[in-house]
């Protein structure tokens, strides 16, 4: 269920991505929202250049689908420069790294997705390489091992993560820029989406446009994803111009709301409030209810819950909110609960 979700800000895949592709940004000054991210990049970019040195390495932290990858790929085109690109759980092993970096040309880019599961021994292998720009490489095994120091020409290493709190220590020493995107406000988001319909060539008014940035959940991906699907349904059941009536047609086909919230998203607060009162409950038994893996109710249902206020993390586990209540049009019993536990304390 969730892998086919429509509001998932993860990437729907090699298709999507070259959907994507053509209506990211080239440059920085086309680029929308996180102003004080551009701008630190628009410098360090600048100096880099008028020194003519690499840049230094950079890490970029925060929610799915926010552009991190954009962002690493116009820097390789600020710079003029090759782009390598991998990730994470492609680079099991010290081998796989080692090709990389010995094709890596003075100034690449090299990005990485993902950055946080690498495993000990391939993070360790690349700390040399961060730093002295060398690594040792051990060829053969056993009595007829040896190591060779291979140098390798500077590179910058770009890294991205949805979960900075997983990347060690040692490793996030060795960036010199850590950025954080954060989410976009319904204005900008706007403003990505006409650009993309521009790109697209959609007929469209700055209402429709307007409507399926706010239900976008602060996430460009998102955006550009709904859409697709809105200029295929206008093209299907309208003359294919996008107006608010065939927008919000198409969002009620995929059962969003006004708030952005799909029927995923209202099942967790529905078996909040009718399985468990509530709550709190914890997050594995709510799974079990839904009939979903952890995994997916944690990363892609519950950040934006939490971010809107309809969803409280608590010690005991999992609570709604009486804003949550309110919008499903339920009951709140948070406040006969806390009448109760007052009762009981005297």
């Amino acid at each position: 269920m969730a892998i086919d979700r429509v509001l998932s800000s993860d990437s729907g895949g090699p298709l999507e991505e070259n959907f994507s592709l053509a209506l990211r940004p080239r440059t920085i000054e086309e680029c929308v929202g996180q102003d004080n991210v551009r701008e630190k990049l628009k410098i360090a970019v600048q100096a880099a250049a008028q020194r003519g040195e690499p840049l230094e390495h950079i890490l970029f932290y925060g929610p799915p689908g926010l552009g991190k990858t954009t962002l690493a790929n116009i820097i390789a085109n600020e710079m003029n420069s090759a782009i390598r690109v991998s990730s994470g759980p492609a680079l099991t092993k010290q081998g796989d790294v080692m090709g990389m970096l010995t094709n890596v040309n003075e100034g690449d880019i090299l990005f990485i997705d993902e950055i946080h599961r690498l495993s000990a021994p391939v993070e360790e292998f690349i700390y040399p390489a961060m730093e002295d720009f060398k690594v040792d490489f051990t060829v053969e095994s056993g009595m007829h091992a040896k190591t060779i120091n291979f140098p390798l020409k500077r590179f910058t290493l770009i890294g991205a993560t949805t979960r900075a709190g997983l990347l060690s220590a040692p490793l996030r020493g060795r960036f010199g820029m850590l950025l954080h995107l954060e989410y976009y406000s319904d204005e900008q988001l706007t403003q990505i989406v006409a650009r993309s319909a521009r790109l697209l060539g959609l007929d469209s008014d700055a209402d429709s446009l307007g409507l399926i940035a706010s239900r976008s959940r602060g996430t460009p991906r998102i955006a550009n994803r709904l859409l697709k699907r809105v200029r295929d349904y206008a093209q299907v059941k309208g003359s294919g111009r996008l107006t608010v009536d065939i927008v919000e047609r198409a969002l009620k086909m995929e059962q969003i709301d006004e708030l952005g919230l799909d029927e995923l998203d209202r099942s967790f607060m529905r078996a909040l409030v009718n399985v468990y009162d509530g709550g709190p409950a914890g997050i594995d038994a709510i799974a079990a209810t839904l009939g979903e893996e952890r995994d997916t109710l944690e990363d892609v249902v519950e950040p934006y819950l939490l971010q809107v206020g309809f969803v409280r993390r608590t010690k005991r586990g999992r609570e709604i909110t009486k804003a949550a209540c309110d919008h499903l049009g339920l009951p709140y019993k948070g406040a006969d609960k806390e009448e109760h536990e007052q009762k009981d304390l005297f």
